[in-house]
């Protein structure tokens, strides 16, 4: 419906102007079936990216396409300035071990290679590298390690018992499936905040080395 459409259209605009890390004078939004399409520019990545999650968090959002571009007020950085200020962040990162990391830029591309022992700390080291000023994108190819190998089955009981205990997931509308370790969500969530919930128990599952989400909003 016509109000629905405008409804949400108006709630991610007010999400976008709330939104401190998001310039949103010069995002535009296109709203159809649940269906969201931003365009237009941001001064950072981070403003991109946050643009992106602002946009799910409103309701009757089922899906976000990101075709938002960089526009940056000042000139960037350079590639050599900025694998530095790469470099110095995950190191003094008090609960990441950066030992195993290596940090290469080029045009403003962070690539991030080595390997990490938990999934949380791949995204966490993202992450950080996604806040540095000059970083147009991440290319996170870090793997996964685990301190000791975890057997399948209890990997996916553990992320189960983990959705049993969060009030915004319906565990019986979730199916989740392990492989050596990687996890392969599928099934249907009410909202963008079930959905969230669903990965961040999966994010902090020890064991766990990569995961894919079919999950839908529905």
């Amino acid at each position: 419906m016509t109000h629905d459409r405008e409804k949400i259209k108006k709630d991610i605009t007010d999400q976008l102007y709330w939104d401190d890390r998001v310039d949103a004078a010069e995002v535009d939004i296109h709203v159809s079936d649940g269906k969201v399409e931003l365009s237009g520019t941001v001064p950072t990545f981070n403003a991109l990216r946050a643009a992106e999650m602002d946009a799910y968090t409103v309701p009757g959002v089922k899906e976000v396409k990101n075709d938002l571009a960089l526009k940056y007020r000042e000139p960037p950085p350079s590639d050599a300035d900025i694998e530095l200020r790469v470099r110095n962040v995950l190191m003094w990162a008090p609960d990441l071990d950066a030992t195993d990391i290596r940090v290469n830029v080029d045009s403003g591309v962070v690539t991030l290679d080595g390997s990490v022992d938990s999934l949380w700390k791949k995204y966490q080291a993202a992450e950080l590298a996604t806040n540095i000023g000059g970083v147009l994108n991440v290319a996170n190819n870090l793997a996964i390690t685990p301190r000791e190998s975890t057997i399948d089955e209890k990997i996916a009981k553990s992320i189960m018992d983990a959705l049993d205990r969060d009030f915004a997931v319906d565990t019986e509308s979730v199916v989740v499936a392990v492989d050596t370790g990687f996890v392969t969500l599928s099934g249907t969530v009410p909202d963008w905040y079930a959905k969230n919930a669903v990965n961040d128990a999966v994010l902090h599952t020890p064991g766990v080395t990569g995961v894919e989400d079919n999950l839908h909003i529905g």
